[in-house]
């Protein structure tokens, strides 16, 4: 098999990308491990800022998010026993939807496929050759067979746990890490939201996050040890806590729970996110706490910059946006991890904080909710920063 671009993974970023460089008319095959069925049932975040929503629109995969995505003008913050709106639409602007990821992979499936977009499920990537040179190869299982995808350039699109990453040499990546002492025990549960925005509770128990997949199904998080074991949270023990770090600021709603696991912290960044004609997108390079609800925006800004770099060097030849890949990117990356870090250490109690730590971390809330510029700093952050201008001229074609 032969093409122009072979992408590894149909998760948002690889879609996205096959997506934007089939409109501009270049040739991409997508290789995926698992089924199709799996990829579009598999359990992840769900919030979008204004410029991704737009971005769906803009590519046509955008119908169900307008008829069924959950359009908020900001979110709330829960503490000492009240709620605080912080509003982004009066304060820049924009608003977030919540739509979930795999209803942003169904509808990206779809769309290509429908177009002619060529994805092969259960073909998992083994290998990756001659990366440094000017046709690099990935090999991949095909049932009982191993095949070839020959292409110009490599998507590293896979994940922390992918081939792609792994397949740079030891010595050319720098990885920055940081992990955190606390997990997030989360449920699905058929009952309505306690709120029409999502709520931040901070309190002396730990952190709560009231979030939604529909005005029925609530999706609610609970601060707890990276390694709890859910065995020892039956349902009721789980709204109780759930009411106790609400602390009375709003009553909550209980009912069958559908899904139960825990989500472990970390912050992940790789540089440089590009080696050779291997380029890497989305969770491959960066993870970050899921507080900033920054996981699948960041994905979509990654490839927006690379199917616009790629654009250039296929029209024209020219390298420069191609070398300028990483570099663009991690811009808006590290920004997203300070933002993520934020809100993490702003809203979670750590093992070991002290007295002075959690009277810092209460005057911090009360500066959001009561100075306008505090605030609107953190609407502009969790709304999603503009793809900078300056950005997508140096990976305009």
């Amino acid at each position: 098999m032969r093409t122009t671009v072979g992408i590894v993974g149909a998760g948002p970023a690889g879609l996205m990308l096959a997506l934007l460089l089939q409109r501009e008319g270049i040739d991409t095959v997508v290789l995926e491990a698992r089924s199709r069925a799996h990829v579009e049932q598999r359990v992840r975040a769900g919030l979008m800022e204004q410029w991704a929503r737009d971005l769906m629109i803009q590519i046509g995969a955008g119908a169900r998010l307008i008829r069924e995505g959950l359009v908020h003008d900001g979110i709330r913050l829960s503490f000492d026993g009240r709620l605080h709106a912080i509003d982004f639409r009066r304060l820049v602007g924009r608003i977030v939807t919540i739509y979930d990821q795999k209803e942003v992979v169904k509808d990206l499936i779809g769309l290509l496929l429908a177009r002619g977009g060529r994805i092969l499920f259960e073909a998992e990537a083994i290998g990756l050759d001659g990366l440094t040179g000017p046709a690099p190869v990935i090999r991949f299982r095909d049932g009982d067979a191993v095949r070839e995808l020959a292409c110009d350039v490599v998507a590293g699109c896979d994940g922390f746990h992918g081939i792609s990453r792994a397949s740079i040499p030891d010595g050319v990546l720098t990885v920055y890490e940081r992990g955190y002492p606390f997990g997030w025990l989360g449920i699905l549960s058929e009952s309505p939201p306690p709120a029409d925005e999502l709520i931040y509770a901070a309190h002396d128990r730990g952190f709560a996050l009231f979030s939604m997949r529909s005005p029925r199904l609530s999706r609610l998080y609970l601060q707890c040890a990276p390694d709890e074991d859910v065995s020892l949270w039956p349902d009721a023990r789980i709204f109780d806590e759930l009411e106790a770090r609400l602390g009375g600021s709003c009553p909550l709603a209980r009912g069958r729970v559908l899904q139960k696991s825990v989500t472990s912290m970390r912050s992940v960044v790789v540089e440089p996110m590009q080696h050779g004609r291997l380029f890497l997108a989305g969770d491959a390079a960066h993870i970050q706490p899921p507080t900033g609800a920054k996981g699948m925006n960041l994905a979509f800004a990654d490839v927006v910059v690379l199917a616009r770099a790629l654009t250039a060097w296929t029209r024209t030849g020219r390298t420069d946006a191609l070398d300028a890949y990483s570099r663009i990117c991690l811009d808006r990356v590290w920004k997203a991890q300070r933002f993520s870090w934020f809100m993490t250490q702003l809203l979670h109690r750590f093992p070991d904080e002290t007295a002075f730590d959690r009277r810092r971390r209460q005057a911090d809330l009360v500066d959001l909710v009561g100075s306008p510029a505090a605030a609107t700093a953190l609407a502009e952050n969790y709304s999603g920063l503009p793809l900078a201008a300056a950005a997508l001229e140096a990976a305009a074609p």
